[in-house]
């Protein structure tokens, strides 16, 4: 019996080496049609025209959505087993629709149709009828019956609205890290506390619409932690880490309550850990924060709390159910066997398990704990968030949500009934990468997510715009398609599976509606035709980056303001690429160069970047926001972002005060101190929060904007050109 190749074997170990993708020969045609069947693309397009996904690639993706292609006997049986199953049921498992709409349901003549609405109620569809979902069925998540005389199904019913309401106004915002922004009462990195100070400070003082932030996930646990908000142990629940600790309630009380521990002394040392951060060469010690917050709130944890507080927990903890337990027990059990629950007790691998629920009674006390950290890091989430509404920002906190978890984490754990086992997403190779991306985060099946409503991934969208003014999804392009990297095999080696785009977009906007937040998504790098027409129609933003923006049919010429697409967030630059002063000095291309990452001869690589600078000057001359002959400068770029119709525009908040250095320097580990560089000025030497709002450049970029220099609190001016 001819094999295709065993997903469980590692190609090296095998003694086969997957071919380079560009070589590899086209799957048999009953591989391919079953692929099909079940989303996965038998091609991709590197930029230079289509490629054939490998055989092997195909049958390791198919194994992770449950199906048998090992052989071509066993893909031609599961191509027919799909069909029947197919052709047998009366309804798929989520209907997704979109109100206003009238939606034809397929279904045999005799068939009954019944929607029960979420709210109560019911309306029926008798036998007979062309069988039409009304375009006045209310906005929820309902449920819809089809019967006939010889059988009955259900499935979930999601009516979302068309699109999300627009922007009330244009507006500008700062674009900041948290955990690089302290102040002088945080200890070591930036907390909540100093989120909603920079809410205010920037809503009132600079007329700023909204403050978009790094994600606030869980992070895993152990030391030393992966410092990358963008690899969680989950997505659902944010990090006591950015805890701020004197602002827990119960911190005033415990003071006078001597038996309790001395707060006073771990005050003192986060002060002096804040201390050692402000070093002109110091880094951020996450570990070194956690550790001091956690000995404060195992103190402020014994503190007898009074009925209203206990109330409010015990409203928390109803809210939040299942998904709190299973993270809080995630989180005690890895006290105990470590963070990777591959490596547990087999009885403990599975939250279903009978094993993890006599565990829970073992672990009463350390659940506890996590869950009401939990709660406060909601509640301070929540304080920011009022802070911003304070500050008249028209927007507020705009929460990110990272692409995927850690497969190691807490929601790989509680979820892994609708993750594929290993899976990692990625991005294929192009033009800019050869060797493609590997993220190590595993990927929702959308097979699994159809079948449970789409209700794990609806209840992360409610968590992450609980308390924000809008949310940014990381990786958008993710709900129509993401890249999947079977373990063992390169990022070449990977296949593009799709997902149900208008079941994903209508969550998403059902959820955001009902939050009332808006939505921004991360559109950079490969975007399939399309996409961002569906998302601009949807009234999701798009992001657009400054040095990006360029007409590839007219040789890569700049794209002058009044081209730019008016649905977007409008930057210069992200937590991923070069500070504005590092581009218009060159230091970006001689920190590549002193690491190592240059693909070129250094002196090549300055010269693309002075053409680069070159060309956006002219540009910036036509346009008449910089004087012939003059450099270019950050207030002239950001002006020429508020000349576009974008109805955001984005300040990374470094560029305020000249911070040469990059957040992240993608291709580097322990190369560069990704994620640990506190808000810098051009020498290198940090500053805090008090120190950046009084820098000249902050206000002489808010004069760019249009806001003024007024520091004033309570004084607003809406930027230049808003409506």
């Amino acid at each position: 019996m001819a094999a295709f190749l065993d997903p469980a074997v590692d190609p090296a170990d095998s003694g086969l080496q997957p071919a380079p993708a560009e070589d590899a020969p086209a799957p048999p045609p009953e591989l391919v049609a079953l692929a099909h069947a079940h989303g996965v693309d038998s091609t991709y397009d590197p930029g230079s025209g289509p490629l054939p996904v490998a055989a092997h690639t195909l049958v390791a993706v198919l194994a992770a959505l449950g199906v048998d292609a090992s052989t071509p006997e066993a893909a031609k049986e599961a191509l027919e087993r799909h069909r029947a199953e197919l052709a047998g049921r009366l309804l798929p498992p989520c209907v997704v629709v979109r109100a206003g709409r009238r939606t034809a349901v397929d279904l045999p003549a005799e068939a009954v149709l019944t929607v029960e609405l979420e709210e109560g109620g019911c309306w029926t569809l008798p036998a007979g009828h062309s069988h039409w979902l009304p375009a006045d069925l209310p906005l929820g998540r309902h449920r819809l019956r089809a019967k006939t005389p010889r059988r009955e199904q259900e499935a979930t019913l999601i009516v979302a609205p068309q699109r999300l309401e627009p922007l009330r106004e244009r507006g500008w915002g700062f674009l900041a890290q948290l955990y690089s922004v302290l102040s002088d009462r945080s200890w070591g990195m930036g907390d909540l506390g100093d989120l909603a100070e920079l809410a205010q400070w920037s809503g009132n003082a600079l007329g700023a619409s909204f403050l978009q932030i790094n994600p606030l996930h869980a992070g895993l646990p152990g030391a030393p932690s992966d410092p990358s908000p963008y690899r969680p142990s989950s997505r659902r629940f944010a990090d006591p880490v950015h805890l701020r600790i004197e602002a827990v309630p119960e911190f005033a009380y415990a003071q006078g309550l001597g038996d309790l521990g001395d707060l006073g002394e771990l005050v003192e040392r986060g002060a002096r850990l804040r201390g050692e951060v402000l070093r002109h060469d110091g880094l951020i010690d996450r570990d070194g924060v956690w550790a001091l917050k956690r000995q404060a709130l195992q103190i402020l944890h014994r503190v007898p709390r009074g009925v209203g507080r206990q109330a409010a927990y015990r409203a928390f903890t109803e809210r939040e159910g299942d998904w709190l337990e299973r993270f809080a027990t995630w989180c005690a059990l890895a006290e105990v066997h470590g963070s990777d629950w591959h490596g547990w007790p087999k009885s403990l691998r599975h939250p279903g398990s009978p094993h993890v629920a006599a565990a829970k009674a073992e672990h009463a006390e350390a659940i506890e704990f996590h869950r009401w950290l939990a709660w406060l890091v909601d509640e301070q989430l929540g304080a920011a968030q009022q802070a911003a509404e304070r500050a008249g920002m028209a927007v507020g906190l705009i929460h990110d949500l990272a692409v995927g978890a850690h497969p190691d984490g807490a929601d790989a754990w509680a979820l892994q009934d609708v993750l594929a086992e290993g899976i990692s997403v990625g991005a294929p190779p192009d033009a800019f990468n050869a060797h493609g991306q590997d993220w190590g985060l595993p990927p929702w099946r959308p097979d699994a997510l159809a079948a449970a409503g789409y209700a794990p991934y609806a209840e992360l969208l409610r968590a992450s715009a609980r308390h924000a003014g809008a949310i940014r999804i990381d990786h958008v392009m993710g709900l129509f398609r993401l890249w999947w990297v079977p373990a063992g095999l390169p990022p070449t080696q990977g296949a593009y599976v799709r997902y149900d785009a208008e079941a994903m977009l209508g969550v998403l906007a059902l959820e955001a509606h009902r939050a009332g937040t808006q939505v921004i998504g991360e559109d950079l790098g490969t975007v399939e035709p399309g996409v961002r027409e569906e998302l601009t129609a949807r009234g999701i933003l798009g992001t657009s980056v400054l040095w990006f923006e360029r007409d590839w049919q007219d040789k890569g010429a700049v794209l002058p303001p009044e081209r730019w697409r008016s649905a977007c967030l409008a930057t210069l630059t992200t937590h991923d690429l070069p500070s504005t002063a590092a581009r218009l000095s060159g230091e970006h291309v001689e920190l590549r160069h002193r690491l190592g990452l240059l693909a070129r001869p250094l002196e090549e690589e300055q010269a693309g970047a002075a053409a680069e600078l070159a060309d956006w000057r002219t540009e910036l001359t036509r346009a008449g926001l910089l004087a012939e002959g003059a450099e270019l400068t950050p207030e002239a770029l950001y002006a020429f972002l508020l000349a576009t119709p974008a109805e955001l525009v984005g300040v990374w908040l470094p560029d305020t005060v000249g911070d040469p250095r990059p957040q992240n320097l993608p291709g580097t580990w322990d190369q560069y101190p990704n994620w640990r560089l506190p808000v810098a000025g051009p020498t290198g030497a940090p500053l805090t929060l008090d120190r950046i709002a009084a820098a000249p450049g902050t206000h002489a970029l808010a004069a760019a904007l249009g806001a003024g220099g007024d520091t004033e609190p309570g004084r607003r001016t809406p930027p230049r050109g808003a409506s």
